[in-house]
């Protein structure tokens, strides 16, 4: 009798080459097999009268006849046959598939489903699923499930290797406490499983989704609220509040803070005063002065002989936080303090960063991951404030805080404006301030979608923008060219550009492949004003400031996200001159709903939610999944999912122990790694 625990080679129809297959996406044995869910339905359960066909997805059963196949043309064979039932006939069309007319037989009843549209001139199923009604039928006839596919691996394979199993669903163990199941009205494990891949009819799939998709975030809330907790129970160094100079600071400022940034300032201030280490989440968007709040925020843990440090993601963020944090420093007499510590620093600079950071000299020290070197001495650390948190792993974060041999206070800063649904479940420990408003004085970007047709005309437009003394960035969505003519990249858009309508322009080039000295080297020129035009990838979505640059291109604008697009549009217009953004897509065919939206909104929460709708929690955290949301039943649009996940985690910190569920201890441990901040 075969086991969950067993190699996927024993099942019935799976040889080694099946198994290497699926084993290229991570089904390695049979519970592998049994966990990997269906990515959508084709619902063919409805079995309709032949006389009552309409366009679209139908199901039959009926007899065949006459089925004779030919060549039509070099390397086109198609099959045709006529299906009857007691109601009328219809013709039924494969083609390239050669031996569908010795296979079917006649007089002998089946199930037909496939899509009944128009075919070599007339109406017909066309490349219908055929099975025999007296056996179980997998592909027809039935809610059929269609799975994620890779190269010779397809649905069809996965669901008959799934019926193979289909007896062992039921010796899944069950992941949640019983009392959960009764006060949240769900099924249990292995019936949620049996009905994912083999749902009776539409309100027993429905019950199955809820089931897993509440266990999914129910899972991640947990693991958050027990990382809050641990936290909590952490010593860390409150640092008291001193009300004169928060005004002294405010009133050296050039411009006046928003009420968000002083509510987000507040709050932090609160949070160091306790004994308990600080976890907050900064967010706004690009040019929302999240970096104003992180060094106001910093003053009173500096003013009392306390090491702050920030990281960053890139050595040029790093430059320039270092830039404008000294700035707002100065008029404190603490700019001195400032300290920066990069991979390109010589070794003797290195060598003295260290000694002025050890001996405490550097109060303020900001850096790339070249601060969590071990030769580094923050001894007197109270607060760690780290750029753009989801682009580091948990690992550097930690090695980072057990510098300071106690839990400092942390200050996470993002320009990815989060849906609230994805910061109660993967942020849950978090406390979070919002930066909604922007500053005055900053004119929103424009932006416009451009068809390949109108690119000369918005050539001819932007070269007059240059020609005033302006700058443009390109972005690519790939360095080189990967085989699609479709998509651009940054070395042909750069060498065309050099060559046709910018060849008079200073243009240069920036991707990630190259040496960190190249990269500032270019975006020191760009910022110089030494550059009209910078191709680039996304290396420059974050953080990059040029008050000159006003115009921004990004090419094959359908590749990226919309929070990536919207971040990307940010980078232009940061000075006195409005932003223009140009959206230049790769065909003439109508634009999606996503990049639409990017026309009529400026409000990165709102586009977020969007791109959450439209294409889940991976299109923001793109850089956080490898695994971590997992989230592949659960819709995080379901608000009332999410709220009854979150209670229920609540409940249980208050009333259970997660020692007594063995399976769900495993899924905790793993998602606590993935989800702790600390």
């Amino acid at each position: 009798m075969a086991k969950l625990s067993d190699e996927l080679i024993i099942i019935k129809g799976i040889g080694q080459v099946l198994a290497d297959k699926l084993a290229s996406i991570g089904i390695k044995d049979i519970a592998g097999l049994i966990d990997y869910y269906p990515r959508r339905y084709d619902d063919y359960s409805v079995l309709t009268p032949i006389a009552r066909l309409k366009p679209g997805a139908v199901s039959i059963r009926a007899e065949i006849k006459q089925a004779k196949g030919r060549y039509v043309r070099r390397g086109l064979h198609v099959t045709e046959a006529v299906a009857s039932d007691e109601t009328s006939s219809v013709r039924l069309v494969w083609f390239n598939q050669p031996y569908r007319a010795a296979a079917l037989k006649p007089g002998v009843p089946y199930y037909i489903s496939g899509q009944f549209e128009f075919g070599r001139g007339r109406l017909a199923i066309m490349n219908p699923t055929v099975e025999l009604v007296s056996e179980f039928p997998l592909n027809t006839a039935r809610i059929v499930p269609i799975y994620k596919e890779t190269k010779g691996l397809t649905s069809r394979q996965i669901r008959r290797a799934v019926s193979e199993v289909r007896p062992l669903i039921a010796e899944l163990p069950e992941t949640l406490p019983d009392w959960l199941l009764k006060s949240y009205d769900l099924i249990g494990r292995s019936e949620a499983t049996e009905a994912i891949h083999f749902p009776a009819n539409t309100a027993n799939l429905l019950a199955a989704r809820r089931r897993i998709g509440f266990e999914e975030v129910f899972s991640l809330v947990l693991a958050s609220l027990m990382n809050k907790a641990d936290v909590k129970d952490e010593p860390s160094l409150p640092v008291k509040f001193e009300p004169e100079l928060a005004r002294e600071f405010v009133s050296g400022l050039p411009f006046k803070l928003t009420d968000d940034q002083r509510v987000a300032v507040m709050r932090i201030y609160m949070d160091l005063e306790r004994p308990q280490p600080m976890n907050r989440l900064v967010e706004g968007d690009v040019g929302s002065g999240k970096t104003v709040v992180a060094a106001m925020g910093s003053l009173m843990a500096l003013a009392q002989g306390y090491q702050v440090v920030l990281m960053a993601p890139t050595e040029i963020l790093a430059r320039q936080h270092a830039d404008t944090i000294y700035k707002l420093l100065k008029p404190l007499k603490m700019a001195d303090s400032v300290s920066l510590l990069v991979g390109s620093l010589s070794p003797a600079a290195k060598a003295r960063a260290h000694q002025a950071i050890s001996s405490g000299q550097a109060a303020f020290i900001i850096g790339t991951h070249a601060v969590i070197a071990d030769a580094v001495d923050i001894h007197k650390l109270a607060l760690v404030i780290i750029d753009e948190q989801h682009r580091f792993g948990v690992n550097q974060r930690k090695a980072l805080m057990s510098k300071a041999g106690h839990m400092p206070h942390v200050l996470s800063l993002s320009a990815t404006p989060i849906p609230r649904s994805l910061a109660l479940t993967v942020f849950g420990e978090l406390d979070i301030s919002r930066l909604q408003t922007m500053p005055s004085g900053r004119a929103p970007v424009t932006t416009k979608l451009v068809v390949p047709g109108s690119r000369l005309r918005l050539y001819s437009k932007i070269d007059k923008e240059l020609e005033r003394g302006r700058q443009m960035f390109v972005v690519t969505p790939q360095i080189t060219e990967n085989g699609d003519p479709s998509v651009s990249s940054a070395e042909e858009v750069y060498k065309t550009l050099k060559s046709s309508s910018f060849k008079h322009r200073r243009i240069g080039l920036l991707h990630g492949r190259q040496k960190p000295s190249e990269k500032n080297r270019i975006m020191e020129q760009f910022v110089a004003g030494d550059l009209d035009i910078l191709v680039s990838t996304t290396v420059i979505e974050v953080g990059v400031d040029v008050p000159n640059a006003t115009i921004m291109v990004v090419e094959s604008a359908e590749r990226f996200g919309l929070a990536q697009l919207h971040q990307l549009r940010g980078r232009v217009g940061r000075g006195q001159y409005p932003g223009s953004c140009y959206l230049m897509l790769s065909k003439s065919s109508a634009p999606t709903q996503r990049l639409k939206a990017l026309e009529s909104s400026t409000d990165g929460f709102e586009l977020a939610e969007l791109d959450l709708k439209l294409r889940g929690p991976g299109a923001i955290y793109g850089t956080l999944q490898h695994g971590v949301l997992d989230l592949r039943i659960a819709e995080l649009s379901d608000t009332e999912l999410i709220r009854s996940a979150v209670r229920a985690a609540r409940e249980f910190m208050e009333k259970d122990n997660l020692l007594n569920y063995s399976q769900l201890t495993k899924r905790i441990t793993k998602l606590r790694l993935v989800t702790n901040l600390n």
